[in-house]
């Protein structure tokens, strides 16, 4: 028999199904469409009518998709399981929408979203290119909304539905009453490392970053489809500097991230979803400048092609990797299995097959160069810097892929136990050569090089780098050899390219873009290299131990220290003192003073309040967030390691129960009468009366029953409080019904009547003095940190110039066709 469920809002969930197929639908209908448009004769425009009709309803459809699902967010509609899942009511409107993006539906509809912006703008811009590369791109479109179709098709399940119903989705004994909804009252809560004002705008950043990488791919597929080797080039290009600026943003958004909310202590961690952002991200800036290679030398036409092709089969990798539960035991970003494994592997497979079928068809007819680039050219050491990078993302793929390894060959081989120290032992080498090539290619030009001009621009740029290299070395004491090359080299990456924007200001324009993007590249290396070897722990803790249970097992004791309220400890120059804490919702914001005094004078040079945060989730455990000074040349990092177990305390009258007992020092126990005094560490107790007849509320009275209450005037600084506990006997049962008085720290209890001695007695619990409030907290210097977060911003800035700048040769080169 079916249940009639009482309260259900079924309308948005199954409206937003509806817009979940018409997505999949349009879609695939466009991709069809747009592929017969391409083939047909360009005359008849029908095709093309279509397919643009279906596109647009593909962007009202994924726009119905994200209304429904923020509705039924925004309205804590819980009987639906996304809601449940990764929202609560107690949550602001901001946390909110990141509860959209949380979960693998709401991801895979932000990607979906940013894709249907790309094709609009793309009907729009790409001309005669529409045909093939929209083709393309609705194909992508097609398999991301079959992510979310969540239906089953012979015994197996296609897609996950943000739009299933939680009775559907779990099983549990409240779904069989049609009030379930009744004993629902909040949703799980969006996780507490995701409560932060980066990831409201670090995902939508991200999966932009990924949704565009679908138009280099599509520009490079219908370039090949059309035989159209170097047509294709120009239009591609501004999209393909676009994709890597807002890729890298999102990766170094989500380095902010983790810096500002997670207790690390970094801003990088090498974790295997990391790497598999930033792997793409490596391949396409690869792929730029081979692209400009064979612009401007006919050169290197399947490398340039090759490195665009699989970067966006790596961004469909890097999916896997993080969606098919494969790295559930290796990562902490990674999802959960939602049962997609085999569909995203159909994912990553279409789209390479895609690309190597037409690589093979078009094979004998590639640009093929018969001239070798020159030793001393641009062209050669461009090429030598993408192979670099090429080798330096398959070390890193290598190393991430294990778990994916592991599950094919059955093998059992463990990840890096290091993982930070695994990788930039890889890593720092490469950097080494790509900082000494961005710096050096500037001053080569293609095909032909003046050699002694080279020579000169090269040797005021090492020398200007050596001494700066030289001072910075000697300011971070950093005496390893192999980061000492760094520093040097990504000093010269950014001197040379600096004497390039100068050069570019007299004239030479065009070099303006690539010069700051290298140069926010090389201050990228220095900022991360400095911070990540020099920062120190300012915490250090000379006794070697903290005294919380169980706090050896996941920290470091030398390098925490307790701090109790109001107590004030040296950490490097500064006096600490915890001051207070203040509870906001689930987090605990802890005001933790910093002050620095001159020894000499006594003045006070600094004075400022960190608010490191904690939370003592259920099932995570203390989910703590750091607060971060900022100077000009470092930072100071501060978070709780351990606080105080935070317990709910009850106050319970009868005799069986005394739950909170542990709060109260061992009961004086007292033989009383009417006027007696009772003294206690406060003040004093006075009986004053006894009634007979006392009442006690919800328990009836019977005959042979007696309820007696005893009334206690209780004196405490300067204050009365009066109280009555009851004594019952009922049955033959003895029960007794407590009072608590919390401002004078009592409990007391009405517990016998001893009528042979004409006494009742009397149980007095004091309150335990309160414990001092303590914290045990981490403390971390991380030098020239800026240097890291500036030099994102001048790369981006470069890459807008150098889109820019694409944008502008094309309509040049469109007006001079015309």
């Amino acid at each position: 028999m079916d249940i009639q469920f009482a309260g259900e809002h079924l309308l948005p969930g199954k409206l937003g199904q509806f817009f979940v197929i018409l997505s999949f639908g349009t879609a695939l209908l466009a991709a069809i469409s747009y592929y017969f448009f391409t083939i047909k004769d360009k005359s008849d425009n029908s095709w093309q009518t279509i397919a643009r009709v279906s596109t647009w309803l593909n962007s009202i459809s994924v726009i119905g998709i994200g209304a429904s699902l923020f509705y039924i967010i925004y309205n804590h509609l819980f009987e639906y399981h996304y809601a449940w899942a990764h929202s609560s009511k107690a949550l602001p409107v901001y946390y909110i929408v990141s509860c959209f993006w949380e979960g693998q539906e709401g991801s895979f509809w932000l990607w979906t979203f940013w894709q249907a912006v790309l094709a609009n703008i793309l009907i729009w811009k790409a001309k005669s290119w529409e045909g093939p590369v929209l083709t393309i791109v609705m194909i992508s479109q097609a398999m991301l909304a079959s992510m979310l179709i969540g239906v089953e098709i012979l015994g197996t399940r296609v897609g996950s539905s943000p739009f299933i119903l939680l009775r559907n989705a779990l099983e549990a004994p409240i779904f069989s009453r049609p009030d379930y909804l009744t004993l629902i009252q909040d949703g799980n809560g969006l996780n507490p490392l995701l409560q932060n004002y980066w990831m409201v705008i670090h995902p939508p950043t991200l999966f932009l970053g990924f949704a565009s990488m679908i138009v280099p791919f599509a520009y490079a597929i219908a370039g090949l489809w059309q035989r159209k080797y170097n047509e294709w080039l120009k239009p591609a290009m501004p999209y393909t500097l676009f994709a890597v600026m807002v890729l890298g943003t999102g990766i170094i958004m989500g380095s902010f991230w983790a810096y500002e909310a997670l207790n690390f202590g970094g801003f990088w961690a090498w974790d295997p979803v990391e790497n598999a952002s930033i792997i793409p991200w490596l391949t396409l800036i690869a792929a730029v400048h081979v692209l400009i290679v064979y612009k401007n030398s006919g050169h290197s036409f399947f490398t340039a092609i090759f490195l665009v092709l699989i970067s966006f089969v790596l961004v469909l990798y890097a999916s896997f990797l993080t969606r098919s539960g494969v790295l559930g035991e290796t990562s902490v970003h990674a999802f959960t299995d939602l049962g997609m494994y085999w569909h995203l592997v159909v994912d990553v497979a279409l789209f390479a097959a895609i690309a190597i079928f037409f690589l093979v068809k078009r094979w004998k007819e590639l640009p093929i160069s018969k001239k070798d680039e020159e030793t001393f050219s641009r062209e050669f050491w461009m090429f030598i810097g993408a192979l670099v990078l090429t080798v330096a993302c398959v070390q890193i793929i290598a190393t991430t892929s294990i778990p994916v390894f592991n599950a094919i060959f059955k093998t059992k081989v463990a990840p890096p136990s290091n993982p930070v120290e695994h990788y930039n032992k890889w890593q720092v080498p490469f950097a080494i050569v790509i900082a000494l090539l961005s710096g050096f290619t500037q001053f080569l030009k293609y095909k032909n090089t003046d050699v002694k001009k080279v020579l000169k621009s090269l040797t005021v740029s090492i020398v200007i780098s050596l001494l700066v290299a030289a001072l910075f070395v000697w300011i971070t004491k950093i005496a390893n050899v192999i980061l000492v090359l760094l520093i040097i080299t990504s000093l010269f990456a950014v001197v040379s390219n600096g004497k390039v924007l100068v050069d570019s200001l007299k004239g030479k324009w065009k070099l303006a873009g690539s010069a700051v993007a290298h140069i926010g590249f090389g201050l990228i290396l220095l900022g991360a290299l400095i911070a990540a070897a020099t920062n120190k722990v300012i915490t250090v803790n000379s006794n070697g131990s903290i005294p919380v249970a169980g706090f050896e097992k996941d920290n470091k004791p030398g390098e925490n220290l307790m701090l109790y309220q109001d107590s004030t400890v040296k950490i490097n120059r500064y006096s600490v003192t915890y001051l207070s804490d203040t509870t906001v919702g689930p987090n605990t914001f802890y005001k933790v003073n910093y002050k620095a005094v001159d020894d000499k004078t006594g003045k006070v040079k600094e004075d400022f309040n960190l608010y490191p945060n904690a939370q003592q989730n259920p099932k995570m455990g203390l989910v703590a967030s750091p607060d971060t000074k900022h100077y000009l040349t470092y930072d100071i990092y501060t978070h709780v390691s351990s606080v105080p177990v935070i317990t709910e305390n009850t106050d319970e009258h009868s005799h069986e129960s005394h739950s909170d007992d542990e709060n109260y020092l061992d009961p004086l126990t007292k033989q009383v009468n009417i006027g007696d005094t009772v003294r206690y560490r406060e003040g004093f107790i006075l009986v004053k009366a006894v009634n007979r007849n006392a009442k006690i509320q919800n328990i009836p009275i019977a005959n042979g029953d007696l309820a007696v209450s005893m009334t206690l005037e209780v004196h405490t600084k300067n204050k009365v409080f009066t109280t009555e506990p009851v004594y019952l006997l009922k049955s033959g049962n003895e029960f007794d019904f407590g009072k608590t008085i919390e401002e004078a720290g009592l409990k007391l209890r009405f517990t016998h009547i001893l009528p042979e001695k004409n006494k009742l007695e009397l149980m007095v619990y004091q309150k335990k003095p309160a414990e001092k409030k303590w914290i045990v907290m981490k403390a971390i210097m991380f030098p020239y940190i800026n240097l890291f977060w500036g030099g994102t911003i001048i790369m981006v800035i470069g890459f807008l110039l150098s889109i820019f700048r694409r944008i502008r040769e094309n309509k040049i080169t469109t007006v001079k066709a015309s």
